[in-house]
């Protein structure tokens, strides 16, 4: 059996020392604001688009861009992990479909989350999570130290 690999991107938002979280009806898990990469855009485009689908906020990306010169390219906004992770797994062990996902850290202005996409979770369904709030949490592991990380980067940038 083949497995079926998809593009994501995730965008961790930080404002005011804590990220937004939000309870993913389908998959069952807490996560930040991403989703599927459209075959005519650019990772992190998708990225800031699934946050403001999400979410309702415009953020601002915490990236890197290399200073390289392409005179046939440009350099795009380094992603902070880039993650495998396995989505649908057979009772067998058998993995058929995977998401590749370039993880982005931005900021916000304010925490007023209101979805501007069609069938996304309702403002409810998020929170807004502090590292001490991370840490005591039952969140999976990679989502407290991602978010942690974030936090501090996005808090050390301003």
């Amino acid at each position: 059996m083949e497995t079926t690999r998809h593009l994501t991107a995730t965008v961790y938002v930080v404002n005011d020392g804590a990220t937004a979280l939000h309870d993913h009806p389908r998959l069952g898990i807490t996560i930040p604001p991403g989703g599927h990469v459209d075959r005519d855009e650019l990772p992190y485009k998708a990225g800031l688009r699934e946050v403001r689908e999400e979410t309702g906020l415009d953020a601002d990306l915490v990236a890197s861009v290399s200073d390289i010169d392409a005179p046939a390219g440009r350099a795009l906004p380094q992603p902070r992990y880039r993650m495998l992770y396995d989505v649908d797994v057979h009772p067998d062990g058998r993995v058929s479909h995977q998401h590749i996902d370039l993880v982005y850290f931005a900021r916000v202005d304010h925490r007023e989350i209101e979805p501007a996409g069609d069938d996304e979770p309702g403002s409810d369904a998020w929170a807004w999570y502090a590292p001490d709030d991370l840490h005591t949490s039952d969140l999976d592991a990679d989502t407290v130290q991602i978010g942690c990380e974030a936090i501090a980067t996005v808090e050390d940038d301003t």
